[in-house]
């Protein structure tokens, strides 16, 4: 039984979709139209519940960080901040973060006192789903800086995961990613590789490959989505480290 993707990591949709990088998705929704929306819609998806988890570690409650959050980002459209950013500046996530203070700061009760009861939202936030997310936070006192670098970690990691499970899924062998996945964080509490080899009618030595390949094809696609978020390859080792601070913190 053969336990990888049948085709090459690299020839696969969601492998070619990286040559689409973070910062040409911030390009394309620095525009006014439809076109713009649906890439800003794009990056709300990955940074909205960082920014959120953001808001609410600084103390602002439930509704009215859902406010905040939300408002942030059609401001991001409607206000042409996107257009200050700058892929030789820096981080993207760094700058969402400062904009998202200049924001709070100096803006939101204006633009509430203009949108409350009017306009339509950018995008839909399940609050519900996002309070029980936010109490999966450490109860220490991390930053709200720490918690943003934590849940931005995190949702890399996801997307890397969901990646690779795309990769099996297409290649009918979602089952073989299901027991995986459980060896990403370490062996000390998977069931040991003949158990796995007998389940999925193979080797033990087959088992151990196709641990190795697994992994590494989720660190691949880990260090893809970093190398989207920065500005030069270089800084790339360091968000490497930074992620797993975060991760650690």
């Amino acid at each position: 039984m053969s336990l990888g993707p049948t085709e090459a990591a690299g020839g696969s949709a969601d492998a070619r979709r990286f040559a689409t990088t973070r910062w040409s998705v911030v390009a394309a929704a620095q525009g006014s139209d439809s076109t713009s929306r649906a890439a800003l819609a794009t990056l709300c998806e990955d940074y909205w519940f960082p920014l959120y988890a953001y808001v609410r570690r600084r103390g602002y409650p439930t509704a009215e960080a859902q406010d905040l959050t939300q408002g942030f980002f059609l401001h991001l459209l409607e206000k042409g901040t996107l257009q200050a950013a700058d892929q030789t500046r820096g981080r993207f996530r760094s700058f969402l973060l400062s904009s998202l203070d200049h924001y709070v700061a100096n803006q939101w009760r204006h633009d509430q006192a203009q949108k409350r009861g009017g306009g339509r939202p950018l995008l839909s936030l399940d609050v519900d789903e996002a309070e029980r997310r936010y109490r999966l936070e450490p109860a220490d006192e991390l930053t709200p800086e720490r918690v943003y670098a934590r849940r931005w970690a995190i949702t890399l990691l996801n997307n890397a995961i969901d990646t690779v499970r795309n990769e099996y899924v297409r290649s009918g062998k979602l089952p073989v990613f299901d027991a995986l996945k459980l060896y990403l964080g370490g062996e000390d509490h998977t069931v040991p590789y003949r158990e796995l080899a007998a389940q999925l009618e193979t080797t033990e030595g087959a088992v151990r490959v196709a641990v190795h390949r697994f992994r590494q094809r989720c660190r691949e696609c880990l260090r893809q989505l970093i190398a989207q978020t920065v500005a030069a390859d270089e800084e790339i080792e360091d968000e490497w480290r930074q992620l797993f601070d975060a991760l650690a913190g």
